[in-house]
Parts: C-alpha cells; sequence; structure tokens
C-alpha cells in the first residue's frame, strides 16, 4: 500500500508539472554522463591512483611540481592569449565588411563555413602536405634557395596550430557576429549619419557597445573551442610533440596511458575549476559594463 501511495503523489506531483516529463531524459543524460563522472573525477583528486586511500592535497602538490605540467599549461594559456583576440579581431572584421556587402556576403559566408565541415583526418593530410620537410611549403622555398625545415618540430610549430585554429573557427564566429550586427536597428545608424557622425564614431559608439552582449558568447566558445585543438596536433605530431605545441591534453593522454589517475583527476579538477571561474568573471565583467 506505501508503494501505491508514493506512485500516487508521483503522478499527482507529475501532473502538475508536466515539463518535467520533457526534462527527466536530458536531466537524467547530464546526470549519467556528466554530473556523476564528475564528482568522481572530485573524489579521486583526493585520493590515491587506486582510489582506496586518501592523501589531501598530495596529488595536487605533485601536478604543481611536475615540469611537464607546468610547460603544458603555460603553453595551453599561451596558446588560449593568443589565438582568441585574434580570432576575434579577424572574424568581427569580416563580418562588418560582409554585413556591409550584402551580395558578396551570401556567397563568401559559405567559403568561410567549408572548414568546419572539413574532416579531422583531412585537415591533418593538409598539414602533413604543407609542413613536412618534403612538403609543399618546402618546395616553394627551395626555389628561393632556403634549405628544408622540419616546421613541426621547431618554434613554428606553435603559429601553425595557431593559424589552423583561427582557419578552422572562423568562419563559425563570423555568423555569430553577423547575428549581432543584424539585431542593431538600421535607424540608429541612419539618425547617426544625418547627425554627421563618421564611420569610425559610429562603430565605437553605436556598433560595439550593442555588440558587448554577444562578445560574451562568442568569448566563452572560443574559450571552448581552444581546448579541441588537440586532436590535430596530437594526430600530427604524436605524444611528445614539440615543446612550444605540449599543451595539456597531451599530458592527460600521457597521464592516461600511464594510469596516474590521481594526477589526472587533480589536473582535471584545477583546469576545470579555473574555466569556470573565468566564466563567472567574465560575464560579471560583461554586466556591470552593460
Amino acid at each position: 500500500m506505501d508503494k501505491e501511495k508514493q506512485i500516487r503523489k508521483i503522478k499527482q506531483y507529475m501532473k502538475k508539472r508536466p515539463w518535467l516529463v520533457f526534462l527527466a531524459p536530458s536531466l537524467m543524460g547530464v546526470l549519467v554522463f556528466f554530473a556523476i563522472p564528475y564528482m568522481d573525477v572530485f573524489r579521486r583528486a583526493f585520493f590515491s591512483s587506486a582510489g582506496n586511500r586518501f592523501t589531501g592535497l598530495e596529488n595536487f602538490r605533485d601536478i604543481f611540481a611536475n615540469e611537464a605540467f607546468q610547460k603544458a599549461l603555460s603553453n595551453t594559456g599561451r596558446f588560449i592569449v593568443t589565438c582568441i583576440p585574434l580570432l576575434l579581431i579577424i572574424s568581427l572584421l569580416i563580418s562588418l565588411f560582409l554585413y556591409q556587402h550584402t551580395k558578396i556576403g551570401q556567397y563568401v559566408k559559405t567559403i568561410f563555413l567549408i572548414p568546419m565541415a572539413i574532416p579531422i583526418a583531412a585537415v591533418v593530410l593538409l598539414w602533413n602536405i604543407l609542413f613536412d620537410r618534403q612538403g609543399f611549403l618546402n618546395g616553394f622555398l627551395d626555389f628561393f634557395g632556403v634549405d628544408a625545415v622540419d616546421w613541426m618540430n621547431t618554434e613554428y610549430a606553435f603559429w601553425i596550430v595557431v593559424s589552423s585554429y583561427i582557419w578552422k573557427n572562423l568562419g563559425y564566429h563570423i555568423v555569430l557576429w553577423i547575428a549581432g550586427l543584424s539585431m542593431i536597428p538600421e535607424n540608429i545608424y541612419e539618425v547617426a549619419r544625418m547627425d554627421g557622425a563618421k564611420e569610425g564614431s559610429i562603430f565605437f559608439r553605436i556598433t560595439l557597445p550593442n555588440l558587448l552582449p554577444m562578445v560574451f558568447i562568442i568569448v566563452v566558445l572560443a574559450l571552448l573551442n581552444s581546448f579541441k585543438v588537440f586532436r590535430e596536433a596530437y594526430l600530427v605530431a604524436g605524444d611528445y610533440p614539440h615543446e612550444s605545441m605540449y599543451f595539456i591534453q597531451h599530458l592527460f593522454n600521457n597521464w592516461f596511458r600511464d594510469l596516474s589517475l590521481g594526477n589526472m583527476a587533480a589536473g582535471a579538477f584545477f583546469i576545470s575549476t579555473m574555466l569556470i571561474l573565468l566564466i563567472i568573471l567574465l560575464q560579471k565583467a560583461w554586466e556591470n559594463r552593460e
């Protein structure tokens, strides 16, 4: 009888809140595939690799003293600080041009979106064709008497990864910028031009302030996408690439292979916490600016 009463109460509760029926599958998916695994990672960050001995902050002390972690963290931070401003500025300038020239924009937008549809394997093949010691770039430079260089094993490797990230994500951010530009009423521009405002003044006093709500979304998406560049770098250079492109993802992959679960959990918890705090700070900064 108690079970029947509980079932009736649940049915009555669900009738009063029918939206739960639609949300339940998604909530269960988030719980099973994200929330529970993350809590397990949080637990393992304070336990030994076997997961049966509480070690406190020992795992965190180990990773912060690890030179590989320090190098990977600094390279990842350098990559993010370099890529995101470049991507935002280049995509904004192109989107402004395309928005003002709608006839050209209809065709050019598709060209910028093509890299998003290219499989990772094809991107890796393109890298090898261009930057291998026997690749196209060395063949071109050979005409000018320049010796062949293994580009992926030099400091240039970092800038190749940066260029690849911008090339692959440029079209997506152009679409987001154009969406933000289309939400600005045209009559504001007309009034400003009638009052004699110049294009530079219109951009900084009308366009840019109205794009601020969109900037937060674009920055967060660019930040999250910057952690996905590892696939190309790993397929090209393997577990131990040139030190300039040795990222956090390489380190985590090596820890996983060595079954260093304690270090991996502590590193994942630290990185995810930093990302969450950074996103919260960005949100607060944009809310205050608005």
